[in-house]
């Protein structure tokens, strides 16, 4: 019988693909990355973007979410070595990829988000 266990340990590619993207801000940043590279600063404020206002996005777990796309393959990170530091973050070809299976999540969010606030307010009116 044949090994089907990928190279990260995962014999399912669904949890793979779940480790791949777990986290809070992964699919945020990617999606942020869609139109073009981003430097540090404007993946955090996009992050804040949309967001719950109260809610701040700390430097170590936006420095740990970037390092472990970079890890599995989803975006560059590019250091231009200058005085201050510029750095820069860019979706390789995987991640240019991902970018339609996002596009559905999006579609399907806000076709699901729809349905649930006519449901409620289908229910207020009933009772």
């Amino acid at each position: 019988m044949a090994n089907r266990k990928s190279a990260k340990g995962d014999g399912c590619p669904v949890m793979a693909f779940q480790k791949l993207i777990s986290g809070k801000y992964k699919i945020r940043i990617l999606w942020d990355l869609k139109d073009g590279p981003l430097r540090y600063g404007e993946i955090r404020r996009g992050l804040l973007r949309g967001g719950d206002a109260s809610e701040e996005i700390t430097p170590r777990v936006l420095s740990r979410e970037l390092k472990a796309l970079v890890a599995g393959g989803l975006i560059l990170r590019k250091d231009f070595a200058v005085v201050p530091p510029k750095v820069e973050y860019r979706l390789t070809r995987s991640g240019q990829s991902f970018i339609p299976v996002i596009d559905m999540i999006r579609k399907w969010g806000m076709r699901h988000l729809r349905g649930v606030e006519e449901r409620s307010a289908f229910s207020v009116a009933a009772e």
